[in-house]
């Protein structure tokens, strides 16, 4: 049994964590768990039925624990990390890794340093829909790609899904604050988009993006879009925000050879490589993989689980950083790379 603990439990994915945690009982126990903030320590501690603790380094100093669950702030992730590294423990740490690439560039040296093992938590890798077309996209079955669009949207700021009272670790209002997330609601959500964008196509050469607010609840942008030249010569744009209350697309991926988009979650294509596509439903997927943070879990109890590196982690920071400076300049911005 692999011994666990929370250092932050600040995310909206956290509950979801923690269930996923006493899910695997017989596999994981947790035995601790700190946060920024005492009393949302003490509701983590009080579900998962471990302590609640006032100094994450008492966690780190405890050779019993063999892995951690970063879900604090952005803003604490590189203190944590770093300080988990140099402990020499397994981590995973919600995403985004940084709140730039600055800081997320650092923290890829320490964990490549310290040779522990890494996962963050971009979950849409493992759907069927996007295994689909990675398959199709490096077969070369849709040619030669020439556009492709992400969207990743929900209605969190009409709803007020962050608000005090709306969840059970007390609020999420830290996530509408530049200042300990990062970003707003294009780099909260859009971050996904990134990775599946980034997953499929590869390295960005640069970005241009649009931020905005509508409805003026938080101090932050609500929605927004980016544009993206990669490396290899395609064009993508990502659609991300908090005041969309449907999606019926989430991608398009058009080639010249085919077209493949994902609409309300099936999957459509047209391709000569395909005989007897026209455009319809595509079914024969293949199967899920389990959700990021249950492949963490596979990897630190020794399966053979495929991992998001940390490098990869770290890319995708300094893209989003390049969108939010290009949206403040108005410009084309180019990603740091190291």
């Amino acid at each position: 049994m692999k011994t666990l603990a929370f250092l932050g439990v600040a995310h909206i994915h956290t509950p979801a964590f923690v269930n996923r945690v006493n899910d695997r009982g017989e596999e994981f126990k947790a035995k601790a768990v700190w946060d920024s903030q005492t009393a949302r320590a003490k509701i983590a501690a009080d579900e998962l039925g471990c302590a609640a603790v006032d100094d994450y380094r008492d966690i780190l100093n405890d050779a019993a624990v063999d892995a951690v669950i970063i879900c604090s702030e952005t803003s604490l992730h590189r203190e944590l990390v770093e300080a988990t590294a140099a402990a020499g423990k397994d981590v995973f740490v919600e995403k985004p890794l940084g709140m730039g690439a600055s800081d997320a560039y650092a923290m890829q040296r320490a964990i490549e340093a310290a040779d522990v093992t890494f996962q963050t938590g971009h979950f849409m890798r493992s759907m069927p829909v996007y295994r689909q077309l990675k398959a199709w996209i490096e077969a070369g079955t849709l040619g030669a790609i020439t556009r492709i669009r992400h969207s990743n949207v929900h209605q969190g700021a009409i709803a007020a899904i962050f608000d005090s009272g709306r969840g059970p670790y007390l609020d999420w209002l830290w996530m509408t604050d530049p200042a300990l997330s990062g970003c707003g609601g294009f780099g909260d959500l859009g971050a996904h988009s990134l990775d599946i964008l980034m997953w499929l196509m590869g390295d960005v050469e640069s970005v241009t993006a649009q931020v905005d607010r509508l409805l003026g609840k938080y101090d932050c942008d609500e929605y927004g879009e980016g544009m993206l030249r990669f490396a290899n010569g395609a064009i993508g744009t990502i659609a991300a925000g908090w005041v969309d209350v449907l999606q019926p697309q989430s991608i398009l991926v058009s080639g010249v050879e085919g077209v493949a988009h994902v609409a309300d979650g099936d999957l459509y294509v047209q391709s000569a490589n395909l005989p007897g596509t026209d455009g319809g439903a595509w079914n024969d997927l293949p199967a899920a993989l389990p959700h990021a943070f249950d492949l963490f879990l596979d990897a630190i109890s020794g399966g053979d689980a495929p991992l998001i590196s940390v490098k990869e982690a770290a890319d995708r920071s300094a893209v989003m950083d390049a969108f939010y400076q290009a949206a403040a300049t108005n410009s084309w911005v180019q990603p740091k790379s190291s």
